[in-house]
């Protein structure tokens, strides 16, 4: 379950002048539907990686030039400071990212060519007590593929319960043994013996 603290950085809706940008580029065809990235995984994580850890250092050091560098045209519509703008509440919340450096993210949306061109793909990256969940777009540019849009958001990692032992026989001497029923005393009706008559004695 997410926080209600959770921040989601959207700079396709955050931002006016991406959405201007975005109108104006190819539109998809109405049936148009996604078809799968001819990508490798090591590009994904370059272009996943790349994306967080840009927006990650930007944060730290309050300088997003080089994150407005890295974007297509329709992203560099917004200035460095209209960046710092939208990424105020995580700079100031000094959320850490740089864990995407050293773990795996795993993708609910596999990268795949929208109707209008972009490549888009979203997933998170699973860490203790915080995941990172992210959406990523990126416009194809000169041949190769430059981010479009991106979103961030911190939510609660689910608990992993931890494995059940397997089951192992307990040992023989703390086993309860079960005692043997004991015999009830039983009631016997005896006969009575009637005492000696004395014998009269002879003179």
């Amino acid at each position: 379950m997410r926080s209600k603290a959770a921040l989601i950085l959207c700079l396709a809706t955050a931002a006016l002048p991406l959405r201007e940008v975005r109108s104006e580029g190819p539109k998809p065809s109405p049936h148009a539907t996604p078809t799968p990235a001819n990508i490798d995984r090591n590009g994904v994580l370059i272009m996943i990686r790349s994306s967080l850890l840009a927006l990650d250092q930007a944060n730290k050091t309050g300088n997003y030039t080089v994150l407005r560098d890295l974007g297509a045209p329709g992203f560099q519509v917004n200035t460095a400071a209209k960046l710092a703008d939208i990424f105020a509440k995580q700079r100031n919340d000094n959320i850490d990212l740089s864990g995407v450096a050293a773990l795996d993210p795993q993708l609910t949306v596999l990268p795949q060519i929208e109707g209008n061109g972009m490549l888009h793909m979203a997933g998170f990256f699973p860490s203790v007590p915080t995941q990172v969940n992210f959406e990523l777009l990126f416009a194809p540019v000169g041949g190769q593929w430059r981010l479009f849009g991106l979103s961030v958001n911190l939510g609660q990692a689910a608990p992993v319960p931890p494995a059940a032992p397997a089951p192992s026989p307990p040992p023989a001497s703390s086993a309860p043994q079960s005692l043997p029923a004991q015999k009830q005393p039983v009631a016997q009706a005896h006969k009575s013996v009637p005492a000696p008559k004395p014998e009269a004695v002879k003179e």
